[in-house]
């Protein structure tokens, strides 16, 4: 089994930050692609930022300049700096990845979310 854990949410004032984090653990073989998403209440899932597993990235335009995708593929770790932080950031944000198993098959696999608050 394979299995991603977010961290690092929670609530901050508008111009504030956070960082979270996302690990994931099981039988892991490899780790392709990996990104954040977010879904504010009463709106779809979105993607907020990706980063391949041949190191590159890309943002949602509403986060570019604000927030960082970073990954240690050592650790299995993904990691999300959000700065600048605005009301409309406010969301659950779930974590994603392309993982092979120990088995060789490839699963797509979402944590558990983690909730970002934005208020003053």
């Amino acid at each position: 089994q394979v299995q991603l854990v977010e961290s690092g949410g929670g609530l901050v004032q508008p111009g504030g930050s956070l960082r979270l984090s996302c690990v994931a653990s099981g039988s892991i073989f490899s780790i392709l692609d990996m990104g954040w998403y977010r879904q504010a209440p009463g709106k779809q899932r979105e993607l907020v930022a990706a980063a391949t597993g041949g190191g590159g990235t890309n943002y949602a335009d509403s986060v570019k300049g604000r927030f960082t995708i970073s990954r240690d593929n050592a650790r299995n770790t993904l990691n999300l700096q959000m700065n600048s932080l605005k009301p409309e950031d406010t969301a659950v944000y779930y974590c994603n990845a392309d993982i092979t198993s120990t088995t060789r098959a490839t699963l797509n696999v979402w944590g558990q979310g983690t909730q970002v608050t934005v208020s003053s």
